[in-house]
């Protein structure tokens, strides 16, 4: 942790919380750690027997959670780090995963649930690596609306994918 991270403990619980409390410092592809918990959120309550719309109000309010943590703190985060969208600040990858986790068709098949949630982890992952367009241009954007945004939309478009795939291939 440098001199900056370490000045005030409220300014390093932002930093942590925007690395999603450490996930953001693991090695290899910190971006798909930061994905995980929305996904972990959805297939534990599915094998909880949890209604789809509590599913979806569960990972929704995660999303907004790490997507507010990463508007608000995004800024400082890459203060802190010293660089332009950081790849350790995870928190919207939580936000952008969740939203391609909303209004799936979630049943009592703990293995189609499984499917469904690999599904969507690896489309979004794809889009928040190849950042289709408008994502690239808008990433450029000061602070954390600017690590946000690209997120955002690669979750729009794995959503997209993700209803196309797994309701037309019958899982």
């Amino acid at each position: 942790m440098s001199a900056t991270e370490k000045s005030s403990n409220a300014g390093g619980f932002r930093l942590y919380a925007c690395e999603v409390f450490g996930l953001g410092r693991l090695p290899f592809a910190p971006g798909s750690w930061g994905s995980l918990p929305p996904v972990v959120l959805a297939f534990g309550l599915t094998l909880l027997g949890t209604s789809g719309r509590e599913i979806d109000m569960s990972v929704g309010l995660l999303g907004i959670l790490f997507g507010v943590i990463c508007l608000v703190w995004g800024d400082h985060a890459e203060k802190c780090i010293g660089k332009k969208d950081p790849g350790r600040v995870v928190a919207d990858e939580v936000a952008g995963q969740a939203i391609a986790l909303m209004w799936l068709p979630w049943s009592s098949n703990w293995a189609r649930n499984f499917a469904i949630c690999s599904i969507a982890f690896v489309a979004f992952r794809i889009f928040d690596v190849i950042k289709p367009p408008p994502a690239r241009r808008l990433q450029k954007i000061h602070g954390g609306a600017g690590i946000l945004v690209d997120d955002l939309i690669a979750g729009l478009y794995a959503l997209a994918l993700t209803q196309i795939i797994v309701r037309t291939a019958n899982l």
